[in-house]
């Protein structure tokens, strides 16, 4: 059930923006209070009349729904801002849009895909070559063209790559001129998830450990091996539920009818 469907309440001062502008505080100040009476994002931002990414990006980049503070996301999105603002410039000139993109549009599209996986737990700078590569019609790029896309240092995406390799996230390759490239496909995002599944056993072999060690009888034995069946039963569904939908990774979305949707 949703908390709270009345209006968001409007604290009396500042103007609201329209749509596609920065929002202002008087919104942060609404977003804050939509987070009180549990609304979802969704609903905050039909409210504010503003894109559903909006509201998210926003929420996630400044402490998530549980430690969102307006004031406080306010003076941090300025002070980014007057960081930023060159470097921005430089970056859309740097980088030309195939297809008729909106360069506007994808820079914000990346900055919102960014925000989603840093919320899933990667630091900020393995976040960003993900989104970079993910983005790229080709699915890969060598470090120095995720350096120049991204303007940092060779060494920041090399500390990057090893991380995002060892979650199995990347993978490398040589091209014809034998440089390494770093690629992620469709066949990645499967592997990926089963090594998440897999990264559950240890907790399940440790737990029962804790019950031979603790008894078996005892309350404290009990709650281990509840643990370690309910992760278990976790890790099976997510591995079975990889592999069955496997195919929908090679598919072709454009092409995609009721029958191959079903």
């Amino acid at each position: 059930m949703v908390v709270g469907a009345g209006p968001l309440r409007q604290p009396p001062s500042e103007e609201i923006a329209m749509p596609g502008g920065r929002l202002t505080q008087q919104e942060r100040q609404q977003i804050a209070l939509g987070l009180t009476d549990s609304l979802p994002y969704a609903e905050i931002a039909r409210r504010l009349d503003r894109p559903t990414s909006t509201v998210t990006r926003e929420v996630l980049r400044n402490g998530g729904p549980n430690a969102y503070r307006a004031d406080l996301a306010h003076r941090a999105t300025e002070r980014r801002a007057r960081r930023r603002a060159p470097a921005t410039g430089r970056a859309a000139e740097s980088v030309p849009q195939p297809h008729g993109r909106d360069a506007e549009a994808v820079a914000e599209y990346e900055e919102t895909f960014t925000t989603v996986l840093m919320a899933s737990g990667l630091n900020k700078m393995s976040a960003r070559v993900l989104t970079c590569l993910f983005t790229t019609d080709a699915g890969s790029l060598t470090a120095a063209e995720l350096a120049r896309r991204l303007q940092v240092s060779p060494a920041s995406i090399s500390k990057a790559i090893a991380f995002l390799e060892s979650q199995s996230l990347v993978r490398r390759e040589r091209d014809e001129r034998r440089r390494d490239r770093y690629v992620v496909d469709n066949e990645l995002f499967y592997q990926a998830t089963i090594a998440s599944a897999r990264a559950n056993d240890a907790l399940v072999a440790t737990a029962r450990q804790g019950v031979a060690v603790l008894g078996s009888h005892t309350p404290a034995a009990a709650r281990l091996e509840n643990i370690a069946r309910f992760m278990d039963f976790i890790s099976e569904s997510i591995t079975r539920a990889a592999e069955q939908a496997r195919d929908v990774l090679h598919s072709r979305p454009e092409g995609a009818s009721g029958d191959s949707a079903r």
